[in-house]
């Protein structure tokens, strides 16, 4: 978790660095931005080959601590349920409320006086959100 939370920040400003950079539209920034694509690549090859050569003793070793330790590895499935369970509602909320809103817009605009009635389909489609997080609330609750 800790190595989210340093992370999570630093992503963030390289994202918007990468934005700054582009925005210029010179070739000197996509050189760079190459550069550091090709290095992120480089990174993953060689721990692409550390993992392929490591010993089995070593796998052996983390599979006898894994078994012996049991630090709630037994309910992953309960867990990975729920975040594809509130993934999954988010994602199909924010396609309704997309569709859903720009509908209400336009019909606001043409008639301002249903203002109440496309507000309350908007927010029927934000309760699939609502849904899904209760469904993960229940899953990780039994896990």
């Amino acid at each position: 978790m800790t190595v989210w939370l340093i992370c999570l920040p630093v992503l963030v400003i390289v994202a918007m660095a990468i934005r700054v950079a582009t925005r210029s539209r010179s070739g000197a920034a996509m050189r760079v931005i190459l550069g550091f694509s090709g290095a992120l690549a480089a990174l993953a090859a060689v721990v692409l080959v550390l993992a392929s050569n490591a010993t089995p003793v070593v796998a052996q070793a983390a599979l006898a601590d894994a078994t012996t330790t049991d630090s709630g590895s037994s309910n992953w499935a309960a867990l990975l349920g729920a975040a594809i369970a509130v993934a999954g509602s988010c994602i199909g909320a924010a396609i309704a409320v997309a569709s859903t809103g720009s509908a209400a817009l336009a019909t606001m605009s043409e008639r301002p006086e249903l203002f109440g009635r496309a507000m309350v389909i908007v927010g029927l489609a934000e309760g699939i959100a609502i849904y899904g997080l209760i469904v993960a609330i229940i899953l990780i609750g039994n896990a």
